[in-house]
């Protein structure tokens, strides 16, 4: 016997399944977890000459975690860090980024020495945080901030990781060989483009100068600072991954 179906009865029946398929997809999309972005919140502290630090706190999501301060490039913001900082804290690192003092350094360069009193801060400010391991401290700078961090850390003890990108030996009268020499057994990261020929010498020569391990990392982009991390993205991978491994 032979059965026939009405061709709007056929018509429907596709309808009602194509109608339950997309209402599975919607209810699997609904039970898939979106990774959230990591929130950032703007913070405010003192350093010890009593000068207000602006900073951008962008907290990890599983707490206590390990915390980086990240001092941005002269005449740059805090923002330039945004990327990197919400990379670490997806990787359970907590990051703040500051302002420097100025847009200009003094006449004299080495009264800049006194703007490391702001990192120092930033380190503070972090170890004082509830959800901060207070021993997992690090401290990351770009350029004329690589030689305040480097200036910072070894002032400080609490800071047991430190990264510089594109130091200088000498930034305009801010000097960083015995700072580095004090940070003493500590691990450094030196990073620097090999397009950027005093940068490369200058991580050079601070890898070669004990005590401590010293890893240099080099780029191939013609860019200097914060600005290599936007044009070499292996940059960011490689220093999320090396902060993960030097603060546990």
């Amino acid at each position: 016997m032979t059965v026939h179906v009405d061709a709007g009865v056929a018509q429907a029946r596709t309808c009602d399944g194509f109608r339950r398929t997309c209402l599975v997809l919607l209810l699997l999309t609904l039970a898939t977890p979106i990774p959230a972005l990591a929130a950032t919140r703007q913070v405010s502290f003192r350093a010890d000459d009593g000068r207000t630090v602006t900073g951008a706190l962008t907290e990890a999501s599983q707490r206590p975690a390990a915390a980086v301060v990240l001092v941005p490039m002269l005449g740059r913001p805090k923002d330039d860090w945004q990327s990197l900082a919400q990379r670490l804290a997806d990787a359970g690192i907590t990051a703040l980024a500051i302002d420097l003092r100025d847009a200009a350094l003094p006449a004299d360069g080495g009264s800049a020495d006194a703007w490391s009193r702001d990192v120092v801060a930033a380190v503070g400010f972090l170890a004082t945080q509830p959800d901060v391991r207070g021993g997992s401290l690090g401290v990351l700078g770009a350029s004329l901030g690589a030689n305040l961090a480097a200036l910072a850390a070894a002032r400080d003890p609490r800071v047991r990781a430190l990264a510089l990108l594109s130091p200088s030996l000498d930034h305009r009268g801010v000097r960083i060989e015995a700072a580095m020499r004090q940070y003493g057994s500590r691990p450094a990261l030196l990073m620097a483009s090999l397009r950027d020929p005093y940068a490369a010498r200058s991580a050079r020569t601070l890898a070669d100068k004990p005590p401590g391990p010293r890893e240099l990392h080099w780029s191939d982009v013609p860019a200097h600072g914060t600005q290599m991390l936007a044009r070499d993205p292996d940059l960011g991978r490689a220093l999320v991954e090396w902060f993960q491994r030097t603060l546990g």
